[in-house]
């Protein structure tokens, strides 16, 4: 492999790179040497990448190739990855960011990481998180802070964000986390690179967990998911197809499949949006690209229909998600129960959840993708301040720290998968992300209508690290 074809590969999505490996252009070994150079270089700076395994890496390219050698299936066949620190993989520490778990070890893989690895997948390192994936950046104790590879001074959002920063930088092909409050999406955005977050309940969260006994069973989680990040949808959609589907006992009875998509071409598609918003002004900087992008949108002829769906208020949408967050904390064990508040408020919440989502359902009937923000800011510089006292400042003013997630609960309530897509770039030169919202359990049609967007937009761009 020439220098040339190095600096060609670095920024490759993982399916170009899973094709290339399947016709002879690379190996498996020399595209892990060139990840986990690129780590040794870069990472000090960026400190996204928590722990490498370069020995069990290289040995897990070498059986790669003689796979590929032999015709072996397996979609990410030979393909380096990263993997959220918050998941177990056999052999790697599991720590959540916090000292009191520095120590342990997982003994076995998290349903997703297994699947993973059954698909072909190198797992050659895991990544930073928020401490216990309880902020909007990437800071903990134990491994200390995250930059974000656009500007080093700022964040790369929370909790994935050491992901998202490997991605945007190069150190990675491809990186799996979770979201409940955004920390797959918001990260995304923040860095420039695509993030998903599944429909609910599609890909399993077991082995998602700190060090000690499952603390919730997965029927539980009806807002939480799992999901990947790449620097391409169709990245996304081959990392989801890999994970998703029901776990024993329930396979069972039933399996699960990719829906197709309702389009193939992008001026079929039937597109709402809502770029700002009273209950959470989004700053000028981002309404302005993401202005542009729905103007380009009209012009090659997609439908695009503003204003909120019918029977959703964003306001109550983003309150009782913010509730449902407290209840999903004291299932956990993670809050005390006193939070969720008497028995008749978790009987309104939980009926403004169902009938957000039977609106949403309505909605869907007309419209196959609703756009609008991730959240409200690009990314903001590193903030170590108590919660209370964290203001983000904006071109149009300071804005409290908790009215991050706004944005983000509009899909995270009723479970609906959503895309960040990158679609462009501020003045200042700062990741510009758009999130994309499908209708429940039509992932495939929000994944494709982004590979799509991104020839309007341009998808991924690195970031001027070297």
């Amino acid at each position: 492999m020439t220098e040339l074809q190095a600096g060609q590969l670095e920024f490759s999505s993982a399916t170009d790179v899973a094709s290339k490996l399947r016709h002879g252009e690379i190996s498996a070994r020399e595209l892990t040497d060139l990840l986990l150079d690129r780590i040794d270089r870069l990472n000090p700076a960026l400190n996204a990448v928590t722990e490498v395994h370069g020995a069990a890496a290289k040995a897990a390219a070498a059986a790669a190739d003689r796979a590929i050698a032999a015709g072996a299936p397996g979609t990410l066949l030979g393909v380096p990855m990263t993997i959220k620190e918050a998941f177990n993989v056999a052999g790697f520490r599991t720590t959540w960011g916090a000292k009191a778990f520095g120590d342990y070890v997982a003994a076995a893989d998290a349903t997703v990481a297994a699947r993973l690895r059954d698909a072909g997948a190198i797992i050659a390192g895991k990544t930073n998180v928020a401490a216990m994936l309880a902020d909007f950046q990437t800071a903990n104790e134990l491994y200390g802070v995250t930059s974000n590879p656009w500007d080093l001074s700022r964040t790369p959002g929370g909790s994935t964000g050491g992901g998202a920063a490997a991605l945007a930088a190069g150190l990675t092909f491809l990186e799996y986390g979770s979201d409940l409050a955004g920390s797959i999406r918001i990260p995304a955005a923040f860095c420039g690179v695509y993030g998903l977050k599944p429909s609910a309940g599609t890909v399993p969260l077991s082995g998602l967990q700190p060090p000690g006994p499952a603390a919730w069973p997965s029927e539980l989680t009806f807002m939480s998911s799992v999901g990947p990040l790449a620097r391409s949808a169709s990245d996304l959609r081959a990392a989801l197809v890999a994970t998703a589907g029901p776990e024993a006992p329930a396979t069972a009875s039933y399996s699960w499949r990719l829906a197709p998509p309702r389009h193939e071409r992008l001026a079929d598609y039937r597109v709402g949006f809502v770029l700002d918003d009273p209950g959470c002004p989004v700053s000028t900087e981002i309404t302005d690209v993401l202005s542009q992008m729905v103007d380009r949108l009209a012009a090659v002829g997609v439908t695009v229909t503003e204003g909120w769906p019918d029977g959703v208020d964003p306001v109550a949408s983003s309150e009782s998600f913010g509730y449902h967050v407290q209840l999903f904390l004291t299932l956990q064990g993670a809050a005390d129960p006193a939070a969720a508040g008497p028995l008749a408020a978790l009987v309104e919440h939980e009926n403004q959840r169902l009938a957000t989502r039977a609106a949403w359902q309505r909605y869907f009937a007309d419209i196959d993708v609703f756009l609008c923000p991730v959240t409200f800011t690009v990314a903001f510089p590193h903030d170590d301040r108590p919660f209370a006292e964290r203001m983000i400042e904006t071109p149009d003013g300071p804005r409290r720290y908790d009215g991050l997630p706004f944005w983000i609960s509009q899909a995270s309530l009723p479970g609906l998968p959503a895309v960040a897509s990158p679609v462009g770039r501020t003045a200042a030169g700062l990741p510009v992300g758009a999130q994309l919202i499908g209708p429940l359990h039509e992932d495939d049609t929000t994944l494709t209508f982004a590979e799509l967007l991104s020839d309007v937009t341009g998808g991924f761009a690195p970031p001027p690290l070297d």
